[in-house]
Formats: structure tokens, C-alpha cells, sequence
């Protein structure tokens, strides 16, 4: 089992993908408004953190669906064709898909990560139905960037690993900690990086109480 501060140290070092991320039309700037909170209420010069996308990648693709997930707006094939071109020209070594309310109806996300792979075969792919299909839009849409802006150094990371472990001579199974405290395989930590931000320091407390117990240290 491994623990890694590879994701949370890319993070904090601004260190990440070049990240692009598609919307709905409209939600562009989600990232920006966040949820109006400040964390340093009384501090009039305080300065929220950069997003780790910057404007100029954040693209919008005509689409809506309604909260229960019906179409209100149809899927514009043509807007994501173009949205995708601009990506391509601006070199983005990674890509985030946030749609409204897809986490009811993923259909339109299911579309785009189609045209993505097709027009732009071989960057990493991150839609938010598989990363965090539920309700808030500024937490979903944060969440997926998160884990598009580190997806491809964490691949290569665990990638290399597997393969150094196999000329060592390893022919166990390789599990990676989960900022939960649980485990979870290299390959969808590959797929999914932003479950183990926390994954090397919640290793060592884990490690911590197992030893505080082994040797009976209050």
C-alpha cells in the first residue's frame, strides 16, 4: 500500500497539467464566483487563490438541461467542435468537462469526452459524472478541474512506479491510500487523482495509531 504527497504538492507548487475546461454556456466564470465566502472576513485586501484553469482555457458549449435532467437546451455539436479547436490551439495537456445538471442526465458530457477523444486523442479526459456526479456546481466543477490539472503527472507517476516494482521483481498487487483512509487500485487512482490528495499524510497517521497500538504507546 503506498502513500503519496505527489497530488497535494503538485497543487499547492502550481506544478499540474496544462488544464482546459468546457461548460455550459454561461458558467464560465464558475470557478471565479465560487461561493461568495471569504475566509478572512474582516481583510479588505484579501486575495482569493488564481484558479488553477485561467479564462482564456475555460470554453462554453451551447447546451442546458434542466434540474431534473431533461434537455432544455440540445447538445450543439458544431460550439464543442470549435470549443475543442481553441484547446487544441492553446496546447492543453489535459481537459475538465462541467456541464450543468449532468449529474442527472451525463449524456451531454458522455458526448463531448466522445468528440475529445476524437479530436484530441491522447489528452486526458476528466468529465464530472465519473468525478463527482452530484449537486453544486462550484464544487463539482472545482473538483473535476482538480483532478484534470493533475491526471496526467499522477499517470505517469503511478505508471513508472508499477514498472520499477516489476523489474524489482514484485508480483503482489499495488494499492494506493485514499485521503479517506481506504485503498483503492493504481489504475483508478490513475483515473481518478483528486481522491488521494490527501493520500501521504493520511498514510502517516494511519501508520501512527497502527504503531502507537503495536507498541503500546498511550
Amino acid at each position: 500500500i503506498h502513500g503519496t504527497t505527489l497530488v497535494i504538492n503538485a497543487i499547492i507548487e502550481r506544478k499540474g497539467a496544462r488544464t482546459g475546461l468546457l461548460t455550459t454556456r454561461g458558467f464560465r466564470d464558475v470557478l471565479e464566483l465560487g461561493r461568495e465566502i471569504r475566509y478572512a472576513a474582516y481583510d479588505a485586501f484579501a486575495e482569493m487563490p488564481v484558479p488553477l484553469v485561467p479564462r482564456e482555457r475555460r470554453l462554453e458549449v451551447n447546451e442546458r438541461l434542466r434540474a431534473d435532467g431533461s434537455v432544455l437546451v440540445p447538445f450543439d455539436e458544431a460550439s464543442a467542435r470549435a470549443a475543442i479547436a481553441s484547446l487544441r490551439d492553446q496546447q492543453v495537456e489535459s481537459v475538465a468537462v462541467c456541464l450543468l445538471n449532468s449529474f442527472e442526465n451525463p449524456a451531454h458530457e458522455l458526448a463531448l469526452k466522445r468528440l475529445l477523444a476524437e479530436e484530441l486523442p491522447g489528452v486526458p479526459v476528466s468529465i464530472s459524472y465519473e468525478v463527482l456526479p452530484q449537486i453544486r456546481e462550484y464544487e463539482r466543477t472545482s473538483t473535476t478541474v482538480t483532478n484534470a490539472y493533475v491526471k496526467p503527472l499522477t499517470s505517469r507517476y503511478l505508471l513508472q512506479l508499477t514498472d520499477r516494482l516489476g523489474a524489482l521483481g514484485f508480483r503482489g498487487r499495488l494499492f494506493i491510500m485514499l485521503s479517506s483512509g481506504g485503498v483503492t487500485s493504481a489504475t483508478t487512482a490513475a483515473e481518478f487523482p483528486v481522491r488521494i490528495i490527501e493520500s501521504g499524510p493520511t498514510a502517516a497517521v494511519i501508520a501512527g495509531q497502527y504503531y502507537s497500538r503495536l507498541f503500546n504507546c498511550p
